[in-house]
């Protein structure tokens, strides 16, 4: 299992970038949750089944849906060990960003 926090930005509010990263992360078997942050980033806590599944995804984020701008994209390695996320989600919440 590979797990990583992202934060992307540029032009990635207003665009679909969370579902389009749920709909990706679905389809990779990605576990974990997506967001919008109040200073216009998209935080993003993906847990994959191995290295092909995160770097697909990662590919994906670099480049974003079609009216996207991506200008930059910020990957921490996770190194908490025991981590249950029972699916993917769009998050709406305001709260603090993730803390390993």
């Amino acid at each position: 299992m590979v797990t990583k926090h992202i934060y992307i930005s540029g032009k990635v509010q207003g665009v679909s970038f969370r579902y389009h990263t749920y709909e990706r992360a679905h389809k990779l078997n990605i576990k974990g949750w997506v967001r919008n942050l109040e200073d216009g980033r998209v935080e993003i806590i993906a847990h994959a089944p191995n290295d092909a599944s995160m770097n697909e995804l990662i590919a994906f984020l670099q480049v974003g849906p079609a009216a996207a701008k991506v200008e930059n994209v910020k990957i921490e390695d996770v190194s908490r060990k025991t981590i249950d996320f029972a699916d993917f989600s769009i998050r709406r919440d305001g709260g603090p960003t993730w803390q390993d």
